[in-house]
């Protein structure tokens, strides 16, 4: 750790410094967090006739980009010549998720070249989870994960993020977005995207409806209707569903671009499933509702996986989102992943466990500190379930635990009720927490938020300045004043 940590300050200091004249690419190499991997890596690729006696730190970052992306698409072909049919059930289904995943990898890494900035560092955040949950996905099942790439690629987005992140900084985070419509935006969110998250009335180009009424009973039905109309085009393609309970599975490819689906109501339309991990599925395939494609938006709608808590993990929605006025319930970390995402105006209900089990709200699993992910709280509410309130002094109940090293969680103005166990925070199955993670609380309140007996982990932190507890707020974390306005939901970008 730090090595790694020493590297990406050299790194930095270095790009602050005014260069009058390139260097070798070597020297730029040997700054990156895996330094061996950037040299074999860009001396391999097929870029690497345009490289001259020097580089320019740009000139580096295009060098190295290419070269992570031609390894990407390597390690996407040659899992994609495997005959997935020399494998067992179990096996094939987790090795059909890796070759999905990195496919997405490839379209990640090549859009982060497009519009580099800060929005590419949450791509390649997303290429390395990836990564991980290829790899997971045989973890779970207790099988041996068939070698796809050797952690080249792994490695390499890492040293891009690294390049990309010191460069940000040196900067001064200075990535303007465009203006539009007489506000702020991320450059994916188009002028026409704008006008339909702040309509109240979306004219939709497919309509699913249980009783028939629509061109559709399922979501599913309508989706892959909506893959052949559309014949390959991305233009914004609109699903509504109407009121009712849709028990689907419903997959979002990355194929399929710029698709809305709007609902009838939070409590109207639902869509509901209850695969899990003991029900034989991996984590990536327990979703509900997994969303690969770039540019969707869902609204009105209600995600929701049954499975309880004696299928083990599972999953109701597969995305990146900012959550306000939501009601979340779950018993072992309910909120898991690694995106950058904030939880305001939110109630968090946690239920009743099996027996012996324990409560953890939180695991997030950022693995490198360039990445701009972590798990944001904020002026929400903590509390028992009806199912666990007359039993939760059976049961300990922690505010998170570390997924990966890096994990980030922050808990804000939030109402901490009595069932938060005074430890406040878990290790990892009994792991020695890294000194890598970063876990805090500011100003919250209730019986439950009592720091005095909190864990003395060196990553873990009680705020007490606004302006480190501002970095973790809706408009620094997520640069929401750029784009929430558009959408006609109610937020507080500060404190």
């Amino acid at each position: 750790m730090a090595n790694f940590l020493l590297a990406f300050l050299l790194l930095l200091l270095l790009l602050r410094l005014e260069h009058c004249y390139g260097e070798p690419m070597v020297s730029y190499c040997s700054r990156t967090p895996y330094p061996d991997v950037c040299s074999s890596m860009v001396n391999r690729s097929d870029s690497v006739f345009e490289q001259s006696s020097s580089l320019t730190w740009n000139g580096f970052r295009d060098l190295l980009h290419r070269a992570t992306l031609e390894r990407a698409v390597l390690a996407h072909q040659r899992a994609g010549e495997r005959n997935p049919n020399q494998f067992d059930e179990p096996r094939r289904r987790a090795w059909t998720d890796c070759v999905e995943l990195l496919a997405d990898t490839v379209g990640l890494v090549n859009r982060s070249q497009v519009r580099p900035g800060h929005d590419a560092q949450t791509w390649l955040s997303a290429a390395m989870t990836n990564q991980r949950t290829c790899r997971d996905g045989f973890l779970e099942l207790g099988l041996t994960a068939p070698v796809i790439d050797d952690g080249e690629l792994t490695e390499s987005i890492s040293n891009l993020l690294a390049v990309n992140n010191a460069m940000l900084i040196a900067a001064g985070g200075q990535h303007k977005r465009r203006r539009r419509l007489g506000l702020l935006f991320p450059e994916w969110v188009a002028a026409a995207d704008q006008k339909l998250l702040a309509a109240s009335d979306v004219k939709s180009d497919l309509v699913v409806a249980k009783d028939g009424s629509g061109d559709y009973k399922s979501i599913v039905e309508a989706v892959a209707a909506a893959a052949k109309a559309r014949g390959g085009s991305t233009a914004r393609f609109v699903i509504h569903v109407k009121a009712g309970v849709y028990e689907e599975y419903v997959e979002i490819p990355n194929s399929m671009e710029n698709l809305m689906m709007t609902g009838d109501g939070i409590d109207a339309t639902v869509v509901m499933g209850n695969r899990s991990v003991k029900g034989g599925y991996r984590t990536f395939q327990s979703a509900t509702f997994g969303v690969s494609g770039n540019g969707f938006i869902a609204r009105d709608m209600t995600f929701e996986n049954t499975a309880g808590p004696e299928k083990g993990q599972a999953v109701a929605l597969l995305s990146k989102q900012f959550y306000r006025n939501c009601d979340v319930y779950g018993t072992i970390d309910f909120i898991f992943g690694n995106a950058a995402v904030v939880f305001q105006n939110c109630n968090l209900y946690v239920r009743r466990p099996m027996n012996g089990q324990a409560n953890v709200v939180t695991a997030q699993g950022r693995s490198s500190s360039n990445e701009p992910t972590g798990i944001s709280i904020h002026n929400s509410v903590v509390a028992a379930a009806s199912d666990l309130a007359p039993v939760q002094g059976s049961f300990r109940t922690y505010l998170g635990r570390p997924w990966r090293e890096y994990s980030r969680t922050v808990v804000m103005k939030t109402k901490l009720e009595d069932l938060i166990d005074p430890a406040g925070w878990l290790e990892w199955n009994g792991s020695s927490p890294p000194s890598t993670l970063y876990y805090g609380e500011f100003m919250n309140t209730g019986t439950g938020a009592d720091t005095s007996r909190r864990v003395n982990w060196s990553g873990y932190h009680v705020i007490n300045n606004s302006s480190e507890a501002e970095k973790f707020t809706v408009g620094s974390f997520l640069s929401g004043d750029s784009w929430i306005p558009s959408t006609g939901v109610p937020y507080t970008p500060g404190l």
